[in-house]
């Protein structure tokens, strides 16, 4: 079984490039477009690694890793942000998250931060 990675992302160009990526990689990938959907993915799938954007409607990404976390303390979050908050990256840091790349990122650092905290499992 692959691992499972959620997307998290209010734009959904976004979510696809990932998804599409991600799958190549042999990851097995979830979408959400808001921290209600996110937070019901993790309850019902629980994703081995989260990649969410900091800047969405209604419950933004700090919020959202702070009931991540709480909810599953061990999960593995990169976050993903178009500011350069430095006190949004500073808190998401305290709160666990694992690296965090600006928008627009380069595919080729995602893929090598995914590769670094979740190596895909093969069975043998």
């Amino acid at each position: 079984m692959s691992e499972k990675i959620l997307v998290v992302d209010d734009q959904l160009g976004i979510r696809i490039l990932l998804n599409e990526i991600l799958q190549k990689e042999g990851y097995q990938t979830f979408q959400a477009a808001n921290g209600l959907q996110a937070l019901d993915i993790l309850e019902k799938h629980a994703p081995d690694l989260v990649l969410l954007d900091m800047k969405i409607p209604g419950m933004d990404g700090l919020e959202i890793l702070k009931r991540m976390k709480k909810k599953e303390p061990d999960i593995r979050v990169i976050i993903m942000t178009a500011y350069g908050e430095l006190e949004m990256i500073e808190s998401s840091n305290k709160l666990g998250a694992l690296a965090h790349f600006p928008k627009p990122f380069d595919i080729e650092e995602i893929r090598q931060a995914v590769k670094k905290y979740l190596p895909v499992k093969t069975d043998l």
